[in-house]
């Protein structure tokens, strides 16, 4: 059996909300289009026909990934967990970066629900492998491309 992947409990919503509407929606569609298509005549030269096998061909694609995340996932809710102060998988981490005064705050996500944007690193990230383990109150280098960053850990949140 593969590895499990730690995802957040909301990764894990988003994932099953994409399952729903491309089973519910975009695959009869598309289904729907095909037949369409079929219609108008000779396949061989059916622009409509082809695109509409394509779109299904990639939500088929989709469906069988997001099922294989899904099997694979351990649903991490750290909300359930007692709150100690340490940096672990699902945290939202406050950072005080030490040479800018500038703060920061990450949540430490799963691989596929990462997103810079929003303040969410995966786990997998130099920053967030940095993190993990560590207290409020620490003090963390974490190298970047342009040298190295010193962090102090402000605030944990278990959210």
């Amino acid at each position: 059996m593969a590895d499990r992947v730690p995802m957040t409990k909301e990764g894990e919503s988003r994932l099953r909300q994409e399952l729903q509407k491309l089973k519910s929606e975009d695959r009869p569609r598309v289904i729907a289009a095909i037949s369409d298509a079929r219609e108008h005549g000779d396949l061989k030269e059916n622009a409509e026909y082809h695109a509409a096998r394509e779109q299904q061909s990639f939500i088929e694609g989709r469906i069988q990934e997001i099922e294989g995340k899904l099997s694979g996932a351990q649903v991490i809710d750290v909300t359930t967990i007692e709150n100690t102060g340490k940096v672990i998988f699902g945290t939202t981490v406050h950072l005080l970066n030490m040479d800018t005064d500038e703060q920061v705050i990450y949540q430490i996500v799963g691989e596929d629900e990462a997103d810079i944007k929003a303040g969410k690193l995966s786990i997998s990230s130099p920053i967030a492998r940095a993190l993990v383990g560590k207290s409020e109150g620490d003090v963390v280098a974490i190298r970047v491309p342009s040298g190295t960053v010193e962090y102090e850990i402000e605030e944990v949140e278990y959210v």
